[in-house]
């Protein structure tokens, strides 16, 4: 049986953007024709639900669900918003940059379609500032589209009209944070909103807003084109559709793989990276991006999907691993993504600011050969104390993960560092 690659199947192997021709003669811009012509906004999102997609940005939430609490009707507010979430900052992750790269009109036409779905007036690609080439091509495949007759107003002659808008952040990792996004979007800090209200009902200016991630609004034309049954026939388990995986690390094939959801840890790894490098061995991986928890080798074979991940003790985030080796200090590691998020945080509530600093200090400490008893344990009681429900929003959460994970799983090189007063991988 040949594996299906919806995503990525059509970008040119070379290098090049696919343009609107060549988007158009492998069947880019039907499945938006097909809405237009044949779907109601309401079939539309019935379609997205029933497939089982979820969000791919990291949280997992069913997109379809996620459209349906948006104000629908006459009597809505408007205008109405949709916004692609292309401020890919989380290190280890580098999935959207390829698809806004090699196909761009992908990107546009499944925001167009989510727009239509949601009865939305204006929609804007909100990508990181150091995303130079993405920005160029999106930037021309968003102009060939307006000169197609596909953005603008009355498109295809249907009635229906959409603006689009190509928004460079000025960076910062709490932009890719839906509310924060808002923020930064209105022109202001990117520091999160209180929830509820939620952007469905009160988003941008005070208007209904969705917010998706790239991957997952480039998965809509696919799904209006063949069907619900048809994405969830992609998938190895219950959570529907194919994924792009990613592999950083010391492994000999670094990259990127569209695959059925629910392929393992250990395919990635050992078919598509290649493995490890030679006289290395696989010690841990965050499987999500930075902000996961560590997986060891008791879990290669576990399936990569939200649902199995997360009965491992992590999340499947964005899906790109980043592997740890045995030559490589996990103590290190974890003071280096603690020194991100601290360095990352807006500062709008005290558990994030001040604790990932004192965290960050311990860390450094720990590494300069200065650490004390009962260091370990003043990292444990931080952890805990980021947890959900005591932040605004998910980056602090998200920051213990590994630090959690790390003192679970490699607990003994963080004791060793306290009891030898040095890295011990500093001596090899």
């Amino acid at each position: 049986m040949t594996l299906e690659k919806p995503l990525t199947k059509d970008i040119p192997a070379d290098g090049r953007a696919l343009d609107l021709g060549g988007y158009e003669r492998v069947g880019g811009y039907q499945a938006l024709r097909k809405a237009l012509r044949d779907m109601t906004p309401q079939k539309v999102q019935e379609e997205v639900k029933n497939s089982g997609l979820r969000g791919r940005g990291g949280a997992g939430f069913s997109t379809g669900l996620k459209w349906s609490f948006t104000p629908m009707g006459a009597d809505a507010p408007r205008p109405k918003y949709v916004i692609a979430n292309a401020d890919e900052m989380e290190p280890g992750t580098f999935k959207d940059r390829h698809l806004m790269e090699g196909n761009p009109h992908q990107l546009i036409e499944g925001l167009i379609l989510t727009a239509y779905a949601n009865q939305a007036d204006i929609a804007y690609i909100f990508i990181r500032g150091e995303y130079k080439f993405s920005e160029e091509r999106l930037a021309r495949a968003v102009t060939e589209a307006y000169a197609a007759g596909y953005l603008g107003k009355n498109i295809l002659g249907s009635g229906y009209g959409l603006e689009m808008y190509l928004h460079v952040s000025a960076g910062r990792y709490m932009c890719g944070e839906e509310t924060g996004l808002l923020n930064a979007l209105e022109g202001k800090r990117a520091n999160p909103r209180a929830k509820p209200p939620f952007p469905q009902v009160s988003g941008l200016w005070g208007k209904p807003t969705i917010v998706n991630n790239v991957e997952t609004l480039a998965n809509v034309p696919h799904i209006i084109n063949h069907g619900a049954a048809w994405f969830q026939s992609l998938s190895h388990t219950k959570d529907a559709g194919t994924k792009l995986y990613g592999a950083s690390g010391k492994v000999k094939r670094p990259g990127l793989w569209e695959l059925p959801m629910g392929t393992t840890m250990r395919e990635i790894l050992e078919e598509h990276a290649g493995g490890m490098r030679e006289g290395l061995e696989f010690r841990g991986a965050l499987p999500g991006g930075a902000s996961t928890d560590f997986l060891v080798p008791q879990h290669l074979d576990v399936p990569m999907d939200f649902t199995e991940v997360q009965q491992a003790g992590s999340r499947l985030g964005t899906g790109t691993m980043v592997v740890l080796d045995d030559k490589t200090c996990p103590v290190g590691m974890v003071s280096n993504l603690i020194h991100f998020f601290a360095q990352e945080s807006c500062g709008w509530c005290t558990p994030c600011w001040s604790g990932l600093n004192w965290a960050k200090q311990i860390l450094k400490a720990l590494e300069d050969g200065e650490g004390k008893s009962g260091d370990l344990e003043k990292l444990e009681f931080q952890a805990k104390f980021w947890a959900p429900g005591h932040t605004f929003c998910a980056l602090a959460p998200g920051a213990a993960e590994p630090l959690q994970s790390a003192l679970k799983y490699f607990r003994d090189d963080f004791e060793r560092h306290i009891q030898d007063q040095c890295c011990a991988f500093q001596r090899r």
